[in-house]
């Protein structure tokens, strides 16, 4: 029998129950206590078309399973719909790992894992292209060593665990996607320097392929204990300036970079080391910004299903999103 996908699950009927048994991702879960005390596990179940929580109380049969399963691992779970709050949240019953023949699948991966929907390989050959774009030698051979230092997960982690791009090669996609905004707008804007700004939005989020960890050969992506102690800006700081230090980049152009690097989170809370204060460093948080929001309404729109008039409620766009066709003229 073919394993349904939650995108299906959550186009059941919802006025029935309907028995299902799945194959899909553990992604991950989290001990928390009760009022009463008593501790209960939140479990996070997803493949390709979404992903779903379920709360697992201490008598569930599958809470050993759970509590002792590594995050990135297909299982296998029975259970039947159910909706809280117009929110898809099945109960599961049973839960197990898959056997040698279904793990062997080759179209597991595909199935279980959301991956952008542009080809990595030509993704990262643009972003080399726009790499060799920077005139300025020194910049251009920072940039170069930073992107072969961590081109292996560069290539493969998300842009983010839940927020935008949230999917495999979704760094890649984001950073190629502001590069591209980039070299649209630069004309526009006389008094950025291209070069300077061109590099940033290449090494904006670098510290994101320290931040974040896979697991599983990529199944599933957490954040490291480096990530949580010190978070992507001050690691992306620290990679930055020390290929800048090795390839001999002027100490003014570094500063400039290293800002554009600390300030590109755009706000104080939004985890910002200090305001944008340099033309290059305003353009390149502007364009961070457009593209994060806009990668929340596509994703969105992609994992709509038929006939549904409004997304959930994206806290990066604190709304739902209208995801009904263009209107008519």
């Amino acid at each position: 029998m073919k394993s349904p996908t939650i995108a299906e699950l959550q186009s059941s009927d919802r006025s029935e129950s309907v028995i299902f048994e799945a194959i899909l991702l553990f992604r991950k879960s989290a001990v928390k206590r009760a009022r009463n005390g008593n501790e209960f596990l939140t479990v996070e179940l997803g493949d390709c078309t979404g992903n779903f929580q379920f709360v697992c109380f201490n008598d569930n049969p599958t809470h050993g399973f759970f509590s002792s399963t590594e995050p990135g691992t297909p299982v296998k779970v029975s259970g039947h719909t159910d909706f809280y709050k117009e929110r898809f949240s099945p109960r599961i019953h049973v839960a197990h790992s898959l056997s040698e023949k279904e793990l062997s699948d080759a179209g597991l991966m595909d199935r279980l894992v959301a991956s952008s929907i542009e080809n990595s390989v030509d993704l990262w050959n643009e972003l080399i292209d726009y790499t060799n774009q920077i005139k300025e030698n020194r910049l251009r051979k920072t940039v170069h060593k930073i992107l072969s230092e961590t081109e292996i997960d560069l290539k493969l982690v998300p842009a983010a665990i839940s927020m935008h791009h949230a999917y495999r090669s979704g760094l890649l996609e984001h950073t190629v996607n502001l590069c591209r905004a980039c070299i649209a707008l630069l004309p526009h804007y006389p008094n950025i320097n291209k070069d300077l700004a061109l590099g940033g939005v290449i090494v904006h989020d670098i510290g994101k392929t320290k931040e974040y960890t896979n697991h599983n050969q990529g199944l599933a992506t957490t954040r490291s204990r480096v990530g949580i102690l010190q978070g992507h800006v001050v690691l992306g700081y620290r990679i930055v300036r020390k290929a800048a230090i090795q390839c001999q980049l002027s100490s003014e152009l570094s500063e400039r970079l290293e800002h554009i690097i600390l300030s590109h989170q755009g706000e104080l809370e939004w985890g910002a080391a200090c305001m944008a204060s340099t033309p290059e460093a305003v353009f390149v948080s502007m364009l961070d910004n457009l593209d994060a929001k806009l990668g929340m309404v596509q994703q969105a729109i992609r994992t709509s299903l038929p006939n549904q008039e409004f997304s959930e409620y994206l806290p990066g766009l604190k709304s739902a999103l209208l995801l009904n066709p263009d209107p008519k003229s």
